[in-house]
C-alpha cells in the first residue's frame, strides 16, 4: 500500500476558480472529498468533480479533520478550501497541530489583508494583523473581561498605529467604530473598508470617522483597516503623580500616594500578561499603574464606595487602559466568578480582612505575591496574626515619606502618614 496524499489545504478568492494556479485547480477537480464553507463550495461548484464527497464545514470545524483522515485511511484524494492564505487566521494551523506535519500540504492564496492594503495604497509590514471572526458576544463596554470578542483589538489599538482587522459578520466594521467611541478613541483612527473583495460587488470605504462607520451597515465579507491619525501616546507606566488622579472631593486624598504606590507594585512581582486583583481600588491608582505594566494581562478591580468607583472609572478612562474591570461592590463578594491571579493588592477591606487574607491566600496562583496597605495598627495586627495562623510566608515594611513643601523663600519638609506595606505568599501547607 502507498503513503497517503497529503491533503491540499488551498486559498481561494470570491473570484473562483480564476483565482487558483493551475495546479491547485487541478487538485480541486481530481479530488474525491471537497471540504470548505457552503459559500466557498457553491463558488467552485463547477470545477468540483460530481463523484466528490462533498463536505460543508460550516459549524463543524472540529469534524474536519476527522473526515481528513478518513479519506487519506481510503486511500482517497481531499482538499479543503480556505479564505485567502491557509496559514494567516485560516484553517490549515488548527489542521497542522491536529494532524502529523505530512498529512496536509497548504497552496497559499493572497490574503484577503494584502488586496485590502494594496486597495487602499497602504503597507502592511508593520500592521497588527487582529481577528475579530469569533462567536457573537455583544457591543463593547469599556472595562469589559478578556473572553470577549473584541477584547484584543481594543488592547490592540491602545499600542499600535496601523491595524488590519478580520471582521465576521456580527463583528461587523459598524460595531468595531463603536468600540473606538466606547474608549474614547474617536477622534484618534479612521476607517477604511474593503467589502467584497475580488466578487463583481467589491465596494471600498476610506478614511472613515468612526462615529460616521458606527451608523453604517457594511456588506459581508470585509477587511478593515484601523488607521491612526493622531500620536500614539507614550503615557508613563509607573509612578505617577497623585495629581494625575481625580480623586474625591472634599475630603481628597482617597489615594494610595506616589512613593507607597511604587514600592506596592514592585513587590507584586508583574509580568507583561499578569493576572491582578485590585480589592478596595479607592482612585484606582494602583490597578490602573498595573494595568500599564501588564499590557497582555489584565486587572480586576472592586471598591465598595459608589463614588470612588465612580472616579476610578473617570481615571480609567483619562489613563487610556482597556484591561482593567471595575466593578462596585463589597469583597469578598463577586471574587468567586474573577480568575485565580498572579498578584493581589488591598488597599482596603471592609472589616472582612481576616476572611478575605485567607481567600485571597487560597486564590494566588503559583509564585504569586499578596501585598496590603495599612496606616492603622489594628489591621495591622489583624494581617500578621491571620498570616501567622494560615503559616504564611510574610513580611512587613514600615514606610513614611516626606516632601518638600514651601514655607516663604525657603523649603521645609512634611512627613506622609506612615504606612506598613505587608507582603505574603501562601506556605508550603497552605
Amino acid at each position: 500500500m502507498t503513503d497517503p496524499q497529503p491533503c491540499r489545504v488551498i486559498g481561494v478568492l470570491d473570484d473562483g476558480a480564476a483565482s487558483l494556479s493551475a495546479t491547485a485547480l487541478a487538485f480541486l477537480r481530481r479530488a474525491d472529498w471537497v471540504i470548505g464553507g457552503a459559500r466557498t463550495l457553491a463558488l467552485l461548484d463547477d470545477d468540483i468533480a460530481p463523484h466528490a464527497i462533498r463536505r460543508d464545514l460550516t459549524g463543524q470545524l472540529s469534524a474536519v479533520p476527522g473526515w481528513i483522515a478518513q479519506a487519506r485511511e481510503a486511500q482517497q484524494t481531499s482538499v479543503v478550501l480556505a479564505t485567502g492564505d491557509p496559514l494567516c487566521h485560516g484553517i490549515a494551523s488548527y489542521l497542522a497541530a491536529r494532524l502529523c506535519i505530512a498529512a496536509i500540504e497548504v497552496l497559499p492564496n493572497v490574503s484577503t489583508l494584502q488586496l485590502a492594503c494594496a486597495r487602499f495604497g497602504v503597507a502592511w509590514q508593520d500592521a497588527r494583523i487582529v481577528s475579530v471572526h469569533s462567536k457573537d458576544a455583544g457591543e463593547w463596554q469599556a472595562g469589559t473581561a478578556p473572553g470577549h470578542g473584541l477584547y484584543a483589538l481594543a488592547q490592540a489599538v491602545r499600542q499600535h498605529e496601523r491595524l488590519i482587522v478580520l471582521t465576521s459578520p456580527d463583528n461587523s466594521p459598524d460595531r468595531i467604530a463603536r468600540l473606538l467611541l466606547a474608549e474614547g478613541l474617536g477622534d484618534d483612527f479612521v476607517l477604511c473598508v474593503a467589502e467584497r473583495l475580488c466578487s463583481p460587488h467589491e465596494r471600498t470605504w476610506a478614511d472613515m470617522p468612526p462615529a460616521e462607520a458606527a451608523l453604517h451597515r457594511f456588506a459581508d465579507p470585509n477587511v478593515v483597516l484601523l488607521l491612526r491619525t493622531t500620536a500614539r501616546p507614550r503615557p508613563v507606566c509607573l509612578g505617577l503623580a497623585d495629581s494625575a488622579y481625580q480623586q474625591r472631593q472634599p475630603d481628597k486624598g482617597l489615594i494610595t500616594k506616589q512613593e507607597v504606590r511604587a514600592v506596592s507594585l514592585a513587590r507584586l512581582q508583574l509580568r507583561c500578561d499578569s493576572r491582578v486583583w485590585d480589592i478596595g481600588a479607592g482612585s484606582g491608582s494602583v490597578g490602573l499603574e498595573a494595568a500599564r505594566l501588564c499590557p497582555q494581562g489584565h486587572v480586576w478591580a472592586i471598591e465598595k464606595n459608589e463614588a470612588d468607583a465612580a472616579i476610578a472609572r473617570c481615571n480609567a478612562r483619562a489613563l487610556g487602559v482597556s484591561n482593567h474591570t471595575l466593578v462596585h461592590g463589597k469583597a469578598p463578594e463577586g471574587l468567586g466568578t474573577w480568575p485565580d491571579p498572579d498578584a493581589i493588592f488591598i488597599g482596603g477591606s471592609g472589616g472582612e480582612l481576616a476572611d478575605l487574607i485567607a481567600l485571597c491566600l487560597r486564590r494566588l496562583r503559583p509564585g504569586g505575591w499578596l501585598v496590603m496597605n495599612f496606616v492603622t495598627l489594628e489591621n495591622l495586627a489583624t494581617a500578621t496574626q491571620t498570616l501567622q495562623a494560615l503559616g504564611a510566608t510574610w513580611d512587613v515594611l514600615q514606610l513614611q515619606a516626606a516632601r518638600s513643601k514651601p514655607i516663604l523663600h525657603m523649603h521645609r519638609m512634611a512627613a506622609e502618614n506612615p504606612v506598613w506595606i505587608v507582603c505574603a505568599q501562601p506556605g508550603d501547607g497552605a
